[in-house]
């Protein structure tokens, strides 16, 4: 089996890349490094069955070059993170629309099944009891960035399920709701490693807004299997599924805990929306999933518990700078050129 990872350098994009080869597939890597890196793959570089293309999906060769002779697409490539998409919207629109229709459109050319990466955020300000996946969409006014996001993801839905049911294209969209683990930094406002990059740094802890929002996250090496089941399961197809965790905590109590986790000594302190991103920013009160469909498909459980995630994220920021990874601090990570190098590498 040949997979296609758009996104592979990124956060989650990496540790399936790593499933995938353990599974046996030969994996070939497309990301343009705008938030991912090539750090994320140190632990995979040098195997042979991984071959990597520096190039975009918004860009009509790259994607061909990419997508020549897979048997399957992983499409995860996006505009991720809510400062990304507030401070560059509208590079984050053109890579979330016309990247993931070209992605689409170049896989129904050469007939191979595609799973696509959604986001718990088209449910916008939804509050229900468990999200399920026909839920409401509750969205705030397309001039507020956060809500145009969630508007071009729900388009990028709405062209997979059309290619389906248009032109028989295998396509299965999973929704996810606050992934978090090894990895993923809080450069891009990414709230887990943001406030425990800020504990061990022995700063205060920063809650954007009341802290009462809450959330359910769940754990990446729980979620990465999932996906993998939901691409080779053809009964998924034409539909989303949910993928998130079982614990609904809020912003403040999830600061307490990671403070008891890290043993900081560091307080916590809230900013106002308006200070922390743009005027006129909105956040949802609530996010919970209703994993019940990808349940019972495929068996999806989230197992690791939320003490367990923040002992992961931490022990991942401790070991970066001696890695050659990402310097954490406070207030910003900064990375750091890879030192990857390698023949088929390019």
């Amino acid at each position: 089996m040949r997979s296609l990872v758009t996104g592979g350098a990124g956060f989650i994009g990496s540790h399936l890349v790593e499933q995938l080869l353990e599974m046996g597939d030969d994996v070939v890597v497309l990301d343009n490094l705008s938030t991912g890196s090539l750090d994320n793959l140190e632990l995979v570089h040098a195997d042979p069955h991984l071959s990597w293309h520096q190039g975009d999906v918004t860009v009509r060769s790259d994607v061909q070059w990419a997508m020549r002779g897979v048997d399957r697409v992983f499409h995860l490539a996006a505009a991720v993170g809510v400062h990304l998409i507030v401070e560059s919207p509208l590079a984050s629109l053109r890579t979330n629309i016309h990247g993931t229709e070209l992605v689409l459109e170049t896989a129904q050319q050469v007939g191979v099944p595609v799973l696509l990466a959604s986001t718990s955020e088209i449910y916008g300000k939804n509050t229900a009891d468990r999200l399920h996946e026909d839920a409401d969409r509750i969205l705030g006014s397309t001039l507020k960035s956060r809500w145009g996001y969630a508007a071009a993801k729900g388009i990028d839905e709405a062209f997979a399920h059309a290619y389906w049911s248009e032109h028989g294209l295998p396509v299965t969209i999973v929704r996810l709701f606050n992934t978090v683990g090894p990895r993923q930094t809080g450069t891009y406002g990414m709230v887990v490693p943001r406030l425990v990059g800020q504990a061990l740094a022995g700063e205060d802890l920063t809650v954007h807004g009341d802290g009462h929002q809450t959330r359910c996250f769940s754990f990446v090496r729980d979620v990465v299997p999932a996906i993998v089941a939901l691409a080779e399961e053809p009964r998924s197809r034409g539909l989303a599924y949910n993928l998130g965790g079982a614990e609904e905590i809020s912003v403040l109590e999830l600061a307490a805990r990671i403070l008891s986790v890290t043993g900081s000594a560091s307080g916590v302190r809230l900013v106002p929306y308006e200070q922390a991103y743009a005027p006129g920013y909105e956040d949802m009160r609530r996010r919970v999933p209703d994993n019940t469909r990808s349940h019972e498909l495929v068996g999806f459980t989230p197992t690791t518990s939320l003490d367990d995630m923040i002992v992961a994220v931490a022990a991942d920021l401790s070991q970066r700078p001696a890695r050659g990874g990402v310097l954490v601090g406070a207030t910003e990570s900064v990375p750091v050129p890879s030192p990857l190098t390698h023949p088929r590498w390019h």
